[in-house]
């Protein structure tokens, strides 16, 4: 499962590699309501990854990371609804993965400087989607599940290759 937390919307979606193939089980976003105050979307968020966590019930979560934010108080928001992200996972029992927004388009798209319509084009190509995901913050999800497989696959083929 990837998680792209966000305040105001929070993707998340849900994916499995079954032979050598990726599909789709689920994708949507979180959206908050203005006129909750941010502890009350906190809280919010969290009921809904966490009601979203015991439907699919994932191996694992990847969470993006934090990435480099001119306004300290947007950065402390996001940082807050990151935290409660992976307050859900582990609090599920899952296993908790960070990748920066760097990793992941470099993972989907082959470009770590790729912009949102590039990586929604891609995430829908791979995943072999009828139609794009809603939001850009659920294709970043997917994106982000996307690049935990890939990754996931290559460090279990190193630590194989070390064993032999």
């Amino acid at each position: 499962m990837g998680i792209d937390p966000g305040s105001k919307c929070t993707g998340c979606g849900v994916i499995d590699e079954v032979n050598n193939e990726l599909k789709v089980i689920y994708w949507g976003s979180i959206k908050t309501k203005p006129r909750q105050s941010f502890p009350e979307r906190l809280k919010f968020i969290y009921d809904e990854l966490v009601a979203v966590i015991k439907e699919f019930n994932p191996d694992e979560i990847a969470v993006e990371d934090m990435f480099f934010a001119t306004n300290v108080k947007s950065a402390l928001k996001l940082g807050q609804t990151r935290g409660v992200a992976i307050l859900s996972a582990v609090n599920e029992g899952k296993p908790v993965a960070e990748y920066s927004p760097l990793e992941v388009k470099q993972s989907v798209v082959g470009y770590g400087r790729a912009e949102k319509q590039q990586v929604q084009d891609m995430v829908t190509t791979l995943l072999k989607l009828k139609e794009k995901p809603d939001t850009f913050d659920a294709s970043d999800a997917l994106a982000i599940a996307i690049c935990h497989i890939h990754t996931a696959t290559v460090n279990i083929k190193i630590k194989t290759a070390k064993k032999i």
